[in-house]
């Protein structure tokens, strides 16, 4: 069992003496981990860095095995270790990614947005409502997109500010009636339009994270969201 393929290093712990295991997620196959051999050694670690893209050669007896990769670098993001934000950024997106998707299961559409976000954050764009949109893509791939299209109540597309915290569908100012205090504010960001204050984005997080808490709840087992994911949230309050 062999495959090539390209990946982002989201993860990496140490295996033994000399060993390090790393989680890649690729292109064709998803959150993928295996063992680099001699990945402890000086010149490895440098290339073996969360949010670094590489070039991966997996093999395994079996395809249940772990296996081994053979990594070769492509791009180093070192250079976000310079910008608290960005790699801030970076760390949420590796850490979200790492507790959220199943193993070994292709997000072709996520990791082509995963991708441009990640080039996004390293050009120093305005990126962060493009990480909160990131994370509603995340949900649509776990299966529990949000349904922002149309108002749940009327049907129409206009006026949408409310979220429904139970079914994920937007509700209109005129639809949420009485029912508006119990709704979660639905910010303009979320929908693609337009530049995002910290309020708004922080609307935003309030939605995503609702809903993460709850899809990833089997998962998660308790525990709350990853912590980088909390750090970038701080981060961006202040800014």
């Amino acid at each position: 069992m062999d495959w090539r393929d390209e990946g982002c290093i989201i993860a990496v712990r140490a295996h033994g003496e000399t060993a390090a295991i790393i989680e890649v997620f690729t292109a064709a196959h998803g959150r993928h981990a295996g063992v680099v051999r001699g990945g402890a050694s000086r010149r490895m670690a440098a290339v073996l860095q969360p949010g670094s893209q590489v070039a991966v050669s997996w093999a395994a007896r079996l395809s249940e095995h772990m296996g081994v990769f053979a990594v070769e670098p492509l791009q180093s993001r070192a250079g976000l270790m310079g910008d608290r934000l960005a790699l801030a950024g970076l760390n949420a997106i590796c850490a979200m990614l790492h507790v959220a998707l199943p193993e070994r299961e292709p997000c072709p559409a996520l990791w082509r947005v995963t991708m441009a976000l990640l080039a996004a954050i390293e050009n120093g764009r305005d990126w962060p409502g493009d990480y909160l949109r990131w994370e509603a893509l995340l949900l649509e791939e776990l299966g529990f997109g949000l349904d922002l299209g149309r108002c749940a109540v009327t049907g129409t597309r206009e006026g949408l500010v409310y979220v429904s915290p139970k079914t994920g569908r937007a509700v209109s100012a005129a639809g949420a009636g009485d029912w508006a205090v119990r709704l979660l504010p639905l910010p303009a960001v979320l929908l693609g339009q337009g530049q995002a204050s910290a309020a708004e984005l922080a609307q935003g997080f309030a939605v995503t994270g609702h809903f993460l808490d709850r899809g990833l709840a089997p998962v998660l087992q308790g525990r709350p969201l990853p912590a980088a994911r909390q750090r970038l949230l701080e981060l961006l309050a202040t800014f």
